[in-house]
């Protein structure tokens, strides 16, 4: 039976609206994507505008190089960022030296020792470190580790770099371990199989093959954690200090560009004022250095990828 004239308009029609809507969605979802991009050129000229606001009130050298940061003197302000990026560097070394050996090893365990059921109760658990706020991550810092720090070396004070880097690591280890096991879980079976079909024990396959075959992805976990501790807020707010030093000593007060920003911010400057715009130079050093950390994390993931 032939279709009537009005069924044939109805298909009609019905194609144009399927081909107007093909053609709207790609522009929806294009501005939808284009949010996140037209936010980030966003912040990154905010930064721009008002950093060479600043270089017009304090010499560009005297801020990259200067070793001394007092911008509340009356009498003589300086800005010199680099005790700002030192205490920043101590607190990044030290959550490394935590975060990097346990969350490799316990990515070893999920991927190449523990069982099904075992991942499944372990690695949830350990992923809900990431979700604990970070502010709570700072009093634990203060009230907790720096305590049990201090009865063991009595000449650590009340505010240091060690007990905040311990606690930034802490929070970035399931970071490590999640992507790093995933990149693990990744490598093929058959590999395993055939290195343990020729004698090897099972932590020589997981050392001398598995860790090799995963090494980029690996590699890429560690650099982001560590982007992530250069830009830890809350935790160095509480527990780190606020006095700017250029020295290699961990157990005094400190301050991170983070924790400056904090500083600033709860309205110690006035708007307009060279310390106001301060805190976007300091801001624009430290997005420089995530961004560093970033392309770093994504040249070592792809060289080692192409040589394994």
């Amino acid at each position: 039976m032939r279709p009537s004239v009005q069924e044939m308009i109805a298909r009609s029609n019905g194609k144009k609206n399927k081909k107007i809507i093909e053609k709207i969605i790609p522009i929806i979802l294009f501005l939808i994507a284009s949010v996140s991009v037209l936010t980030s050129i966003g912040i990154v000229l905010t930064l721009i505008v008002e950093t060479i606001t600043f270089f017009t009130r304090v010499p560009f050298f005297d801020f990259i190089f200067g070793t001394t940061w007092l911008p509340f003197s009356n009498k003589d302000a300086q800005f010199g960022i680099l005790p700002l990026i030192v205490g920043t560097l101590k607190v990044t070394l030290i959550a490394t030296v935590v975060a990097v050996p346990i969350g490799i090893a316990a990515a070893i365990y999920l991927s190449e020792y523990a069982s099904e059921n075992v991942r499944r109760v372990l690695k949830p658990i350990l992923e809900v470190l990431a979700g604990v706020p970070t502010i709570v991550y700072g009093f634990f810092a203060l009230t907790f580790v720096t305590p049990i720090l201090q009865s063991v070396f009595p000449e650590i004070k009340i505010f240091n770099a060690i007990s905040p880097g311990i606690v930034v690591g802490i929070m970035i280890i399931p970071m490590i371990a999640s992507l790093s096991e995933d990149a693990m879980s990744a490598v093929p079976k058959s590999i395993r199989e055939g290195a343990l079909a020729m004698g090897s024990t099972k932590f020589e396959v997981a050392w001398k093959i598995t860790v090799p075959a995963a090494l980029s992805g690996i590699i890429a976990s560690v650099v982001l954690a560590v982007s992530r501790a250069i830009g830890e807020t809350m935790i160095v707010s509480l527990a780190a200090g606020s006095t700017p030093r250029f020295d290699g000593d961990f157990t005094g007060s400190i301050q991170t560009m983070t924790a400056y920003i904090v500083q600033v911010s709860k309205g110690d400057a006035g708007y307009g004022t060279t310390i106001y715009y301060s805190i976007y130079a300091v801001g624009f050093t430290l997005f420089v250095f995530t961004m560093m950390m970033n392309v770093l994390a994504g040249y070592v993931s792809k060289r080692f990828r192409e040589e394994y």
